[in-house]
């Protein structure tokens, strides 16, 4: 089978990162100095959106029409777009660029200049063959003025009749064309379209559909997920909490382009929605813009897992070893716990709660099933490892999670390291053979006193009595 065909359209930039430390601050103003050492630089907007697709694991061929100037940055920002046709058309003024100043990872200040990127001479054959022969059509709006151009919105009006068509709107873009098959807003640009600053996601998305005339409306809310209006019918993805966040710079993109490559493998909406959220979650977890560079230069096929919280098994996890590594990298103090915690109950919640308040962080680790079953018996656990997994992960006091197999947990406390071990006060020194491990590490082992009749064991008895 052909791969399919994915025609983007929109505003095309440079996204420029300068890396440097910020020690002292400048004699003449009470602003940092910025001792810069790395300069990294790659396609933006549109130009983003259309090297995300020709990377995504689905394959497809893609082609971006964009206004492109004529100067040396174009030319960067072409070089950058392998794998990607291009269809260039006339650009007002230099090559726009979005510069970011970064401290140890922090954006501290973003420069722009250029610009203004409105196209000029538009040539509708080369626009009309390339629209004609796409299987979807994403439009990727960075409000330099493409959308708003009378020749392109007949063309992407025409195109939206025939193939779906994704419209990525921004605010100082034009309005997607009717008949639109998904509209892309994020919470804000929903807001501003509709003078709303009050209804909830799933309203706006309802609201937006009308307004625009869309088959469809997905409006993204960040760590929330997204929520998607499609007939009378509302889908709510949602995606769990990434654990850091700053690199959120291209999130939208790819959402965009991800919903784009499942409509071009025939996806519907729902289907592109949920997929596009944990992508654009997934984006961020693993480094955002400055990791998807690595992939796009060749650099490296294979981005680390993403961080996040609230996993189901067959996701990346928030595992405590890495959680226990970041916090302590941060200069934070480690709380871990353990146990089976077969039927979450009261106890548990109270124990947690407690552990919580004693550093910065809390990593539970669990007894996996066969664990369970070499220390309780057959028959337990009663609720599977994976269940007990995303239970615990769903506590706000909870901040990482990973399963153990062996009897006792010493073996993964030498990964975590916890500066605290907190166990229930019926435990005794020799009941905990990893207290050793834990001191050797410089940690302490911290007692908790259990809430009567609050245990598994108590409540499954009681169980069985009834």
């Amino acid at each position: 089978m052909s791969r399919p065909y994915i025609v983007v359209v929109g505003d095309a930039l440079i996204d420029r990162d300068i890396e440097g430390d910020a020690t002292r601050l400048s004699p003449d103003a009470p602003v940092p100095v910025v001792d810069a050492h790395t300069v990294r630089s790659s396609p933006g907007g549109a130009a983003l959106a259309a090297l995300i697709c020709r990377h995504d694991p689905l394959p497809a061929d893609v082609t971006l029409i964009a206004p492109i100037a004529e100067d040396d940055k174009a030319t960067e920002m072409l070089t950058g777009l392998r794998g990607v046709h291009v269809v260039a058309l006339g650009h007002h003024g230099s090559t726009r660029t979005k510069t970011r100043i970064r401290v140890r990872g922090q954006v501290l200040l973003r420069i722009d200049d250029g610009g203004p990127g409105t196209p000029h001479a538009v040539a509708a054959g080369d626009l009309d063959e390339a629209l004609d022969r796409a299987d979807v059509v994403l439009v990727s709006d960075y409000g330099a003025g493409t959308t708003h151009d009378p020749h392109i919105r007949a063309a992407l009006a025409a195109a939206a009749g025939t193939r779906p068509l994704i419209w990525d709107p921004h605010p100082r873009g034009g309005d997607p064309v009717a008949g639109a098959a998904l509209v892309t807003p994020n919470m804000a640009e929903a807001r501003a379209v509709l003078g709303d600053e009050m209804s909830a996601p799933d309203t706006l998305a309802a609201d937006l559909r009308e307004v625009w005339a869309a088959e469809a409306v997905a409006v993204t809310a960040g760590e929330q997920g997204a929520f998607l209006a499609e007939n009378e019918t509302g889908l709510y993805a949602p995606v769990q909490a990434v654990i850091d966040s700053r690199e959120t710079c291209g999130a939208g993109d790819s959402f965009a382009a991800s919903v784009a490559v499942a409509f071009a493998h025939g996806q519907g909406a729902a289907r592109a929605t949920v997929r596009a959220a944990y992508d654009a979650r997934n984006w961020v977890a693993r480094g955002g813009l400055p990791a998807f560079r690595r992939v796009a230069d060749g650099t490296t096929t294979q981005l680390p897992d993403p961080i996040v919280v609230g996993e189901g098994p067959s996701d990346s996890q928030p595992s405590a070893s890495r959680v226990a590594e970041r916090v302590h990298r941060d200069g934070g103090r480690v709380v871990a716990t353990g146990g089976c915690f077969d039927l979450l109950h009261a106890g548990h919640l109270a124990t947690l709660e407690a552990a919580r308040r004693l550093g910065d962080s809390l990593v539970v680790v669990i007894n996996s099933d066969d664990s369970v079953r070499r220390l309780k018996g057959e028959g337990r656990p009663v609720i599977g490892q994976d269940d007990r997994l995303r239970m615990l992960l769903a506590l706000r006091v909870v901040d990482g999670v990973e399963i153990f197999d062996e009897d006792d947990p010493s073996r993964i406390l030498e990964r975590v390291r916890p500066d605290v071990w907190v166990k229930g006060n019926e435990y005794a020194e020799s009941d905990m053979p990893e207290a050793e491990v834990v001191r050797r590490h410089g940690g302490r082992v911290i007692l908790l006193p259990r809430i009567p009749g609050r245990s598994t064991t108590e409540i499954l008895e009681g169980v069985d009595r009834d």
